[in-house]
């Protein structure tokens, strides 16, 4: 094991300096951008300078060489700790070839936007402290629905397990800090009959009526909806065929008449279906018109997705097919809809007049 100091001319003539770290047979660099000698000094104080800028880099190597003796760990961490923490989450998400990239993906821009709520304008991976990531958890929980706060976090956890694994930290800020999964569904779900008045009921967008209504009829989340474009759609056999954001996997449709009736006039391939406006826009309208549509559920988005499985499990849909349809990775995930399905068919049998 060594630690030797290296120099690098550059074009503008000045002089990087590099430590070449040789530790388990396997080498490794650290740059020392804050200091560069001048190629060419041209004045004592240059001169002066450069002196100044090797003994600093002397001295550093020293301390780099006694932590190689000292330490049982990989050097290069203590480093690598400095890197910032974004950074090295959006590399780690490059790297990555699993199916739930998207997730991953999600927990990275969440925490970006968590960031900007605190007001954290950087951070550092040896900064990340358990008490950032409590704040972080709870943000998910505010923030997200049903299973989305436990499942970013879940990858977020991931992703600290590989930096402790790699060393980039010492230990794990996040083993103690966990977000409880709910597995239960949004019991709010719409009937046919509910939908049909909430389609007669008047709403200032229409573009959000139709994209709310067609994802009742054909299970679409929000963000496929808002990315649908005419290339997923073939309206000479009524398919809608696309690979869903969240899992990856592809989603084929049957378009019954209703879900055609919502469609606007076909655009060009790379068109989108619906011009929507931001998540935050569409909730706002969505709620306002079922509040006017005076129905007494608290109604997001993703329960157009919720309404559509239950209902196909409600009027009898065996439930491979509604997974299919759903796309979801599992059985398992699906077969909670037949729970509220049931539940609506005790209601619909408990609403009979008594004699």
């Amino acid at each position: 094991m060594s630690v030797k100091l290296r120099k690098r001319k550059n074009a503008d003539n000045t002089t990087s300096l590099i430590l070449d770290i040789y530790h388990n047979g396997k080498r490794s660099y650290e740059f020392l951008k804050h200091l560069k000698l001048k190629t060419k000094p041209a004045s004592p104080i240059d001169r002066q300078l450069n002196k100044e800028n090797l003994e600093l880099a002397e001295s550093i190597r020293n301390k780099r060489a006694q932590e190689l003796v000292t330490s049982g760990y990989d050097v290069v961490t203590s480093f690598k700790s400095n890197v910032d923490f974004i950074l090295y989450f959006e590399n780690y998400i490059k790297k990555y070839t699993k199916k739930d990239k998207r997730n991953m993906e999600g927990a990275c821009k969440r925490f970006i936007d968590f960031m900007k709520k605190e007001g954290i304008k950087s951070l550092t991976m040896k900064q990340l402290t358990e008490n950032i990531i409590h704040k972080y958890a709870e943000y998910l929980s505010d923030t997200s629905e049903g299973e989305g706060a436990s499942s970013y976090f879940k990858r977020f956890k991931k992703m600290i397990k590989q930096a402790v694994r790699e060393k980039v930290i010492l230990s794990n800020p996040a083993s103690d800090v966990t977000i409880k999964k709910d597995d239960s569904l949004v019991k709010d779900v719409l009937t046919i009959e509910e939908i049909k008045i909430l389609a007669g009921t008047p709403i200032t967008n229409m573009q959000i009526r139709n994209a709310f209504l067609f994802c009742c009829f054909t299970g679409l989340s929000w963000i496929d909806v808002k990315e649908l474009k005419w290339k997923h759609i073939n309206l000479r056999n009524l398919i809608l065929t696309k690979v869903r954001a969240k899992t990856d996997t592809e989603t084929v449709v049957s378009l019954n008449s209703t879900a055609v009736s919502m469609l606007p006039d076909a655009g060009e391939p790379q068109d989108l279906v619906f011009t929507l406006p931001t998540n935050a826009g569409a909730l706002k309208s969505l709620k306002y018109w079922v509040e006017k549509a005076k129905l007494q559920k608290h109604i997001t988005w993703h329960c157009a997705r919720h309404s559509f499985a239950t209902n196909l499990i409600y009027y009898k849909t065996d439930v491979t097919i509604v997974s299919k349809l759903l796309g979801h990775t599992s059985l398992k995930y699906t077969q909670r809809y037949t729970h509220i399905a049931e539940e609506l068919k005790r209601n619909a049998v408990n609403s009979l007049p008594t004699i």
